[in-house]
This record gives C-alpha cells, sequence and structure tokens, in this order.
C-alpha cells in the first residue's frame, strides 16, 4: 500500500510540479533523510531536528538556476559529494569507520551528501527534463530488482558478509547484465554512443551499490533495522534513495559527458 501511494507522488512530483515545487519537493526529501540521518549518527529529541533543516534550507536557498550548471556557487558541494563517494565511500566501507564517533564527523558527512544530492536532483530536472531524472533513477532502481533475483537464484559468494548478508557477486553480476542492456536501449532511443551510455550506467550502477552499503553499514552500526518507520513496510525515507544519495551528484557530469 506505500509503495502504491509513493510511486504515483514522486511520479506526479516529478512531470507536474514547476520548478519552485520541485525544489520544495526536493527539500522535505532531503530533509526527512537528514532526520533519520541523525538519528543514525544516535541523536534524539529537538537536536535530531538542526541537521534536517539546515539541509532543507541548503536546498531550497542554493537551488539551482539556469545553465551552465558548472558555473553555479553551489558547484563544489555537488564535487566534494562525488569525491566522497569515489573516494572516501570505498575506504569507509572497507574499515567499517563508526559514524556517529564523533558528531563533528558524522553530521557534517550527511550535510554534505544530502545537500549534494537534492542539488543535483533539482539541477538534473533542468538539465535533462523530468525524462532524464527518470532515466537516471531507473538505473537504480534496475539494479537493485535485477540484483535481487539474480542473487535468489545464483548467490553464492558474499559481497560484503559483515555489512549486508545478503548481497552477493552474483546479485551485481546479474544487476551489471540488467543495467548494461538498459544503457544499450537508452543508446538507440537517445541516438548516442552505446559505449558512453554503458559505461556511464555501469558507474551509476556502482556508486548506487556503494550507497546501499553505507547505509547498511551505519543503521548496523546504530543498531537499527531500518533508519526510520516514516514509510509503513519500507522503513524510512533514507532506506528508500540511499543509493540515489550516491549516484544523483555523479550523474550531473556524465549527463555532461554523454552530451559531449
Amino acid at each position: 500500500m506505500t509503495a502504491l501511494v509513493l510511486l504515483p507522488l514522486v511520479l506526479a512530483a516529478l512531470f507536474l510540479l514547476p520548478h519552485v515545487g520541485w525544489i520544495a519537493f526536493a527539500a522535505v526529501v532531503c530533509g526527512g533523510a537528514a532526520w533519520e540521518w541523525s538519528r543514525l549518527c544516535g541523536l534524539r529529541g529537538a537536536i535530531a531536528w538542526v541537521l534536517p533543516v539546515l539541509v532543507a534550507a541548503g536546498v531550497a536557498l542554493l537551488a539551482p538556476g539556469p545553465l551552465p550548471v558548472f558555473e553555479q556557487p553551489w558547484w563544489p558541494v555537488v564535487l566534494a559529494a562525488i569525491f566522497f563517494w569515489l573516494a572516501a565511500a570505498p575506504a569507509w566501507l572497507r574499515w567499517r569507520w563508526p559514524l556517529a564517533a564523533t558528531l563533528a564527523k558524522g553530521l557534517p558527512i550527511g550535510f554534505l551528501l544530502l545537500l549534494g544530492a537534492g542539488l543535483s536532483l533539482i539541477a538534473l530536472r533542468g538539465a535533462a527534463g523530468p525524462w532524464g531524472v527518470l532515466g537516471v533513477l531507473a538505473i537504480a532502481w534496475i539494479a537493485d530488482t535485477a540484483a535481487y533475483f539474480s542473487g535468489k537464484a545464483f548467490g553464492r559468494h558474499k559481497l560484503a558478509p559483515a555489512i549486508s548478508p545478503g548481497k552477493t557477486w552474483e546479485g551485481v553480476a546479474g544487476a551489471a547484465v540488467a543495467v548494461s542492456i538498459y544503457a544499450v536501449v537508452i543508446a538507440v532511443v537517445c541516438t548516442l554512443p552505446w559505449w558512453k551510455c554503458m559505461l556511464a550506467a555501469l558507474l551509476l550502477m556502482a556508486i548506487s551499490i556503494a550507497g546501499d552499503l553505507l547505509e547498511s553499514l551505519f543503521k548496523r552500526q546504530a543498531g537499527l533495522k531500518d533508519s526510520s518507520n516514516l514509510l509503513p513496510g519500507h522503513g524510512g525515507v533514507l532506506d528508500r534513495i540511499d543509493s540515489l544519495v550516491a549516484l544523483m551528484p555523479l550523474a550531473l557530469p556524465l549527463l555532461y559527458w554523454l552530451s559531449r
């Protein structure tokens, strides 16, 4: 029932809201995820609302204007988020550092990642339109679905048993095959080089898996099964967008690269 409500809501916001409405939607979603991030850092009560207010305000106040995006004042935030996912996240997963060891570490990271994802989501809709955003979101959805079914059918080798025991390398392989097919279809429909589309899609898929694993690590460290219970049967907002938080910033430069 939750999914039946959520999907039409997201699609309606994506295709029907004006630019200002889309900014508000992104601010609310990222603010909700930030509240859950505060919980992962061990915060409760009124203090847990500081990060969501800052993230939502940051998304609203720094919302992208007209292109080119690379000349926007918020672009360094997106670059920093990309650096985190490409360089810091793999090391974090390797050594499994605790998020809430110091709030000076956990809260700024949450602010950077959620602000970068929100601004990228707004900029991507301005640059590629609703269909472009949906095309990027579909990469995470296809990868997640294919990984689940291929992992259930063929899974033998654990991807990260200490973090998420259910994920397997066979699931990753199934996701890569499905995403590659999707990328070729997009290349044909949009008359783009197939190898460029495939490379971009596979990179976004890999980053989305890192986002999923990192949130799983943080939940395990916090002793939580879900980031919250805001979405009955689905956990929290962060549980639903962990992959998207990771891939959204990288989608912007990849979109620029595909258009060259």
